[in-house]
């Protein structure tokens, strides 16, 4: 059993401690969050929790905490199980090589401290929402980078990732039969080609997804799949477009391949 325990979200617990925990393959582990342990009362009902989930297993839970409070560090460190403190694991390093001590404050990383910046996130997932799959081509002068692909190739998550991670401004056309049969980009399109970035699949991926949404229809079938990647990827060759196959990639790894090619920088949040 593992636990993220955190005096805030436990986002950050659980980036750094999932990190760690991927480097052990052939482990299944059962995981559990405890977010805004911020007290001693909290930290000590976090602690009874892990010694619930520690009686009778044949394996002491692990226990990854981002909780700057000294205090209740020491109270969640007496939990029956491995105690791996993710920041007093690389702090004190850091405060000796730099010279100076650190200021622990909750909240630093995920929190509002610094409001514009939030409202800049904001503002950019308020964008990518608005500008999904064609719903408006308005405003593509303010967009970082436009993905385009045919239906059900990730345009979406992808978008919606790097305006909440990263701070960009991402808008998404859907490639229609039009679009494909001509292999031509629109007015709009040609105008922003710079902008652009394409997303592909593999025929067998795209129709297993279709299938989910659209079974046994024409826009699932395996010949209509083939079919729209070819055309796709000729599109963005003629226009010499950029590509990302979706089929084997994360979010995050697509999100980075992109940003990398159109040397985009992230946002400090």
């Amino acid at each position: 059993m593992v636990f993220f325990v955190s005096d805030r979200t436990g986002i950050t617990a659980e980036a750094l401690g999932n990190t760690l925990l991927t480097q052990f393959e052939d482990v299944e582990f059962r995981k559990k969050t405890l977010p805004f342990i911020n007290s001693h009362e909290r930290a000590e009902q976090a602690v009874a929790a892990i010694g619930e989930a520690a009686r009778g297993a044949t394996e002491r839970p692990l226990v990854f905490s981002t909780t700057v409070n000294a205090e209740i560090r020491k109270v969640l460190s007496g939990a029956p199980g491995l105690f791996v403190d993710l920041f007093d694991s690389h702090i004190p390093a850091l405060e000796k090589e730099l010279g100076v001590g650190s200021t622990p404050k909750v909240g630093r990383v995920h929190g509002m401290a610094d409001a514009e910046r939030y409202h800049a996130r904001i503002d950019a997932i308020n964008f990518s929402m608005a500008h999904d799959d064609g719903l408006t081509q308005k405003d593509y002068e303010r967009a970082d980078v436009v993905l385009i692909a045919p239906s059900r190739c990730g345009k979406t998550p992808t978008c919606l990732y790097m305006a909440l991670q990263h701070g960009l401004y991402a808008a998404n056309y859907p490639l229609t039969d039009e679009d494909l049969e001509q292999a031509r980009l629109g007015e709009l399109l040609l105008k922003y080609q710079q902008k652009l970035y394409g997303l592909t699949s593999v025929p067998e991926r795209l129709h297993r997804v279709r299938s989910e949404r659209r079974p046994g229809s024409r826009y699932a079938s395996m010949e209509q799949c083939a079919w729209e990647l070819r055309q796709a990827e000729q599109l963005y060759q003629r226009h010499n477009i950029p590509v990302v196959n979706s089929a084997d990639k994360s979010v995050e790894e697509m999100t980075v391949v992109i940003m990398q090619d159109k040397n985009l920088r992230r946002q400090a949040f």
